[in-house]
C-alpha cells in the first residue's frame, strides 16, 4: 500500500532513507535547502518541494534527517518549516542524532501546535538504509511509536521503543559510545598488528565467533589495513555524538575516562583537517608524529 511521506533532509543519510522508501512504494515529498539533492530523488520519483511547510502539507507523516538541534528546530519552527504546512495530528519522525533534552523540548513545542513527535535516531548507517536493515531506537508515545515503526518498515529491522521522548536520543548517545570505542580500539590493533608483521587481514576470520568478534571488526578491520576511506559516515559526526554523551555524563556525574580517550583522538583528527573523513581514517592517527596525514 502506497504510503505519503514527507522527508526534511536529503544529505548522504536522508538521500539514502528516501531511496529506500521510493524503491519500497512509499510516495515522497522532499525538501531540502540544497537543491541537487533533491533532484537526485526526484529523478528516483520523488515531489521536489519548495519548503518544509510545503512538503508537509501533503502527508501524515514527516521524516527529519537533519545534523543539529539548531537545524532541527528551524526546520520544523521556523519561517516555512513543517509547523507551519502541517495538519493537526501530523507525526514528526526526527532520524536525526541531537541531544535528548533539545528533543524533550521540541517535543514539548511540537504538542502545543497539535502535532506528534517521534525521535527515532539510527544505527547501521547508509549501507543499512540502502538494505532496509537499519536499527532504530525510538522515543516518544506508545501510539506514536507504532506509527512510526509502520512508516519504518521497510527501512529497519530492527525498531524498539526505549521511553518517552529523548529516550531514543539518550539510547543513540548509548550506541555512540559503544562504536566509537570499538572503531578506536579496531584501529589499534590493527596498527599493532602491522607492527608486529600480522596479517591483519585474516584477523577478522581468526577472531569470529569470539570473544572479540564484532561488526566493526569484521568491517572495518580489513578497510583500515588497506586504508580504504570511502565514506559512509563521518568523524566530525562522532565528535558530536561523544561530546553528546559527555555532556549527558556531566548531567549524571558519570565518569567516563575511555569516552574521553576516544573522543579526543577524534577532536584531534577533526583538528588536522580529517573531520568530512569516514571512520576508517582513524588510521591516520597511528602513523605517529612527522608523518603526512591523509587527505
Amino acid at each position: 500500500m502506497t504510503k505519503a511521506v514527507a522527508l526534511i533532509g536529503a544529505g548522504a543519510m536522508g538521500g539514502a532513507i528516501g531511496a529506500r522508501l521510493l524503491a519500497t512504494e512509499s510516495k515522497l515529498y522532499v525538501f531540502d535547502p540544497d537543491r541537487s539533492k533533491v533532484a537526485v530523488l526526484v529523478a528516483q520519483g520523488a515531489v521536489g518541494c519548495a519548503s518544509a511547510a510545503d512538503a508537509a502539507a501533503s502527508v501524515s507523516a514527516a521524516i527529519l534527517s537533519l545534523n543539529a538541534p539548531h537545524i532541527v528546530r528551524a526546520a520544523v519552527f521556523g519561517p516555512q518549516g513543517v509547523a507551519e504546512g502541517a495538519a493537526p495530528g501530523t507525526l514528526i519522525i526526527d532520524m536525526s542524532s541531537i541531544d535528548p533534552e533539545a528533543t524533550k523540548v521540541m517535543a514539548t513545542d511540537a504538542a502545543d501546535k497539535g502535532l506528534r513527535w517521534v525521535d527515532s535516531p539510527l544505527s547501521g548507517g547508509i549501507p543499512k538504509a540502502a538494505t532496509g536493515e537499519l536499527t532504530l531506537m525510538q522515543g516518544g508515545t506508545a501510539e506514536d511509536v507504532a506509527r512510526a515503526q509502520e512508516i519504518l518498515r521497510h527501512v529497519a529491522t530492527n525498531q524498539t521503543h526505549m521511553g518517552p521522548a529523548g529516550a531514543g536520543q539518550t539510547t543513540k548517545l548509548i550506541n555512540q559510545v559503544l562504536c566509537g570505542l570499538n572503531f578506536l580500539a579496531v584501529a589499534e590493533a590493527t596498527a599493532l598488528a602491522q607492527a608486529a608483521g600480522v596479517d591483519a587481514l585474516r584477523i577478522p576470520m581468526a577472531l569470529a565467533g569470539g570473544r572479540a568478534d564484532s561488526a566493526i571488526l569484521q568491517e572495518y578491520m580489513p578497510r583500515f589495513a588497506t586504508r580504504d576511506y570511502r565514506k559512509t559516515g563521518r568523524i566530525d559526526n562522532m565528535v558530536k555524538d561523544l561530546n553528546g554523551a559527555q555532556d549527558l555524563a556531566r548531567l549524571g556525574h558519570v565518569s567516563m575516562p575511555l569516552t574521553a580517550a576516544c573522543a579526543e583522538v577524534h577532536r584531534l583528527l577533526t583538528a588536522a583537517g580529517l573531520g568530512g573523513e569516514d571512520q576508517a581514517a582513524l588510521m591516520e592517527y597511528f602513523k605517529g608524529p612527522g608523518k603526512e596525514v591523509h587527505k
